[in-house]
């Protein structure tokens, strides 16, 4: 069976939440199945490790390079009927939700989430009325959904009308390498990021979304309220910077215990995320949250939203705030860094929470939605 997939976002040390479930997914059904063909489709030159799961791999680079609606449009539209007029595929798998309108191919869109729908302003206006104009002719389209949530199954029913006996709910896992460290690597890490001190920590893309704006406020709340000298890191890459998040950033009383570090390796990512005092991710908006997971593997504790899929997935695993008050953010912060046997409780529950979620878990769900998308998958090959 011929299985064509749209692996437009594995690239390089560049990998976001998206890229993580395609490479994690791809990397487990394509060993698993070799008995099925699956075309990789770029839109660039891609890293060989990423063609190199195993040997029923054909990677394929089509242009142009899709990163502008207007690119978006020519490439699925134009570009993916092109190709499966002559490699003539079974079914068609988009990771990251976006498909093409012009072919009879069977497709199952994984459609993380709508956040786009909910605050289109934190976009572009080209983006924003892609998204808003095509999203909803996707999932119309689309043979089967896959999603990583229950709270965003349910707001594509709402938004797009869809039957939810059509969407699949298949959570992120996290990956293997997010492990605890030991006080010694810890020490090393605060002595390297943060002068030895200890800090919160915040990891996401620098977008409006992830509510940095009202973290800082609530960490110069916090900073304000106790004679401490913890600090916050923030990595993650300034590609979204707002004036507003700037504003936010130079009206701080505290500006010098705020340290941004930019991306990170994975591989060092792990040691700081370890060697936090708490990861505090407050997003007003999220599919479902891959850092929540990552750091219930690493043994951190969790300040996150009680909002969208966030309560979903975190459980009674962490401190659950409201991100739109800026003194619930700061509570939080306080509970967490003055209340130990608090911190040890959430850890210790979160030893039970993270075993939900696993890359095996999801690589055999999406491959049971394939399978549903396309149902004699199992037979042909």
């Amino acid at each position: 069976m011929k299985i064509a997939i749209n692996t437009r976002l594995l690239i390089k040390n560049k990998l976001d939440g998206i890229g993580w479930f395609t490479f994690e997914t791809l990397n487990r059904i394509t060993k698993a199945h070799p008995e099925h063909t699956f075309y990789f489709i770029f839109d660039r030159p891609y890293h060989p490790e990423f063609a190199g799961f195993s040997d029923n791999i054909i990677p394929i680079v089509l242009s142009p390079q899709a990163r502008h609606p207007l690119l978006f449009y020519i490439w699925f539209e134009w570009s993916i009927p092109f190709l499966f007029r002559k490699i003539n595929p079974d079914i068609f798998v988009s990771p990251d939700g976006y498909i093409s309108l012009s072919t009879k191919v069977p497709t199952l869109a994984v459609i993380h989430d709508l956040n786009f729908e909910h605050y289109p302003k934190d976009l572009p206006w080209l983006v924003r009325w892609y998204y808003r104009h095509y999203f909803p002719q996707f999932a119309q389209k689309s043979a089967r959904i896959v999603t990583v949530s229950e709270f965003s199954k349910q707001d594509i029913v709402e938004q797009y009308h869809i039957n939810p006996e059509k969407i699949d709910v298949v959570y992120n896992g996290a990956s293997a390498l997010f492990t605890p460290i030991n006080e010694t690597v810890k020490n090393e890490v605060r002595h390297e990021y943060s002068q030895g001190k200890p800090y919160f920590l915040f990891v996401g893309a620098l977008h409006p979304r992830k509510n940095l704006i009202n973290l800082l406020k609530a960490f110069d709340l916090f900073r304000d309220r106790h004679d401490t000298d913890i600090k916050l890191l923030v990595v993650g890459e300034k590609k979204w910077w707002t004036p507003e998040m700037q504003a936010a950033y130079s009206g701080m009383k505290w500006t010098n215990e705020v340290i941004f570090i930019g991306r990170m390796d994975i591989g060092q990512l792990r040691k700081v995320l370890g060697a936090a005092l708490a990861q505090v991710y407050v997003s007003y908006f999220e599919g479902f949250g891959i850092p929540i997971i990552e750091a219930f593997n690493c043994e951190v504790p969790v300040i996150t939203s009680n909002v969208t899929s966030m309560p979903e997935v975190a459980g009674d695993a962490a401190l659950l705030v409201d991100p739109f008050s800026v003194n619930s953010i700061a509570d939080g912060l306080s509970k967490i860094a003055f209340d130990p046997i608090y911190r040890i409780s959430l850890i210790e529950k979160a030893k039970e929470r993270r075993k939900i979620f696993d890359w095996d878990q999801t690589a055999n769900g999406l491959w049971q939605s394939i399978e549903r998308t396309f149902p004699h998958l199992s037979q042909k090959k």
